[in-house]
């Protein structure tokens, strides 16, 4: 069972996970490409990965969407990003447990794999290939948000005292 501190801890990095969404939700960012998002959520979700066990990041990972989901998205939104999300974070576990990937390449494989998981349910909803065609131009922004987070989930898990990145 979690002590007190951790418990903390968990609550505080969803309620920052939920104020990053809710900014991000505010933010216009409109590149023509629908999905396309800076993901600063995922700092929570990328430090949780290197911070705690895998069940409690998953868990955070899940919380953080269903809540971002229910107050700012929408159940189809919160869909697609269960399951980017879930992808994403079993890419990034299994990368983190090879320790050949720096904070830094398992965030850009999150970023990565999440627009993945988003265009393979766009076409299991849609029943068409064709949305495959935004999938180089969701990659590309995977890519730079996946650096672009993973800078910053970098500085946070060094300051926990963790020397693996």
């Amino acid at each position: 069972m979690p002590d007190t501190k951790n418990i903390a801890r968990i609550g505080m990095l969803v309620a920052v996970a939920f104020v990053l969404s809710y900014i991000e939700s505010v933010l216009p960012l409109n590149l023509g490409i629908p999905g396309i998002k800076a993901g600063l959520s995922n700092i929570v979700v990328v430090f949780s990965v290197f911070y705690f066990p895998p069940l409690t990041a998953f868990s955070i990972a899940i919380v953080r969407i269903v809540l971002s989901g229910l107050a700012f998205g929408g159940m189809s939104g919160m869909f697609y990003s269960l399951a980017g999300g879930i992808l994403s974070f079993i890419i990034m576990l299994i990368l983190k447990k090879t320790r050949k990937f720096s904070v830094y390449g398992v965030s850009v494989a999150g970023g990565v794999s999440h627009n993945i998981g988003q265009i393979l349910v766009a076409m299991a909803v849609l029943q068409s290939s064709m949305v495959i065609y935004y999938l180089p131009f969701l990659l590309v922004a995977g890519v730079a948000a996946g650096i672009i987070v993973g800078m910053l989930a970098a500085v946070l898990v060094k300051r926990s005292g963790d020397a693996s990145i």
